[in-house]
């Protein structure tokens, strides 16, 4: 049986089980569970803190586990990344009150509060900069306006609380990051874990593709099929119609409207858009 950790709280967590639904597997149901067995599938997960996640899966107690980028980074552990799930993103940086002009060269002797401690000294030892680096647990954004330090390194998505603060980023970010699934450094992928593995891919894979159908005239289906090339070329089916085929094939769901405008201009006709449940690819 595989053993799986997970975060116990917060958008990743929610994520997480969400891929974990939609790819057969149990869900937590009660929200405040710290772990749940799913016999049929051969795997148990595990609730954890999120910080704890890559120490559990480090240290070979847990087989693998969901956690940010980020995060793993930050707890020094000896852990790999073997599949991003394209959730969670976000960015690491440094942050100022907006107007002060702040670099990332100014650093030096300066108070950087932040919950991500390991992070911003090894970006310092880096930059070859002496700071002290204070460790808060939340609420980072309000320690410039206490006294508590000069400037803030946090996790940053849309800016929206920055900015609400009047804080301002500086400098390029010490890290991206997005949710990802991560083992011990070194350890191979069982058949167990692929099985899993592949069935994650499968969600991920119907929330970036969707099915394209449409009908053309057979002389324009070469220049259709540049458009729709499909991952391995479009299935092509005659139609009842003379002179006209059936076409149908894999397409990136942030380009189907302008695919389907391309198509439109070249008279094709009932082009339909139809989303996947699941792609093995």
């Amino acid at each position: 049986m595989i053993t799986i950790a997970v975060p116990n709280k917060g958008s990743l967590s929610e994520a997480a089980m969400s891929i974990f639904a939609e790819a057969g597997y149990k869900s937590r149901g009660n929200s405040k569970s710290l772990n749940v067995v799913d016999e049929a599938n051969g795997v148990e997960f595990f609730f954890l803190r999120p910080k704890d996640i890559a120490i559990y899966v480090a240290k070979g107690v847990l087989d693998i586990g969901v956690t940010g980028r980020d995060l793993a980074a930050d707890a020094k552990a000896d852990v790999q990344d073997i599949l991003d799930l394209g959730f969670g993103g976000s960015t690491f940086r440094y942050a100022g009150v907006k107007g002060e002009g702040w670099s990332v060269d100014q650093l030096g002797g300066k108070r950087i509060a932040t919950s991500y401690p390991n992070l911003v000294r090894k970006d310092l030892a880096d930059r070859g900069l002496d700071a002290e680096v204070i460790r808060l647990d939340g609420a980072v954004e309000v320690s410039i306006r206490r006294g508590v330090a000069d400037v803030i390194a946090d996790v940053v998505s849309t800016g929206r609380t920055w900015r609400g603060r009047g804080l301002e980023p500086f400098g390029e970010p010490l890290i991206s990051s997005e949710a990802v699934v991560i083992q011990r450094q070194g350890a191979t992928v069982g058949r167990e874990e692929e099985i899993l593995l592949g069935r994650l891919r499968g969600i991920l894979n119907a929330r970036r593709y969707l099915m394209i159908d449409y009908n053309i005239a057979e002389e324009n289906l070469p220049a259709a099929s540049e458009i729709t090339p499909g991952l391995t070329g479009p299935t092509v089916s005659p139609l009842a119609r003379e002179g006209w085929v059936a076409v149908r094939a894999l397409a990136p769901k942030k380009q189907a409207n302008q695919l389907m405008d391309d198509l439109s201009g070249l008279g094709a006709e009932a082009i339909l858009g139809s989303e996947l449940r699941i792609a093995r690819i």
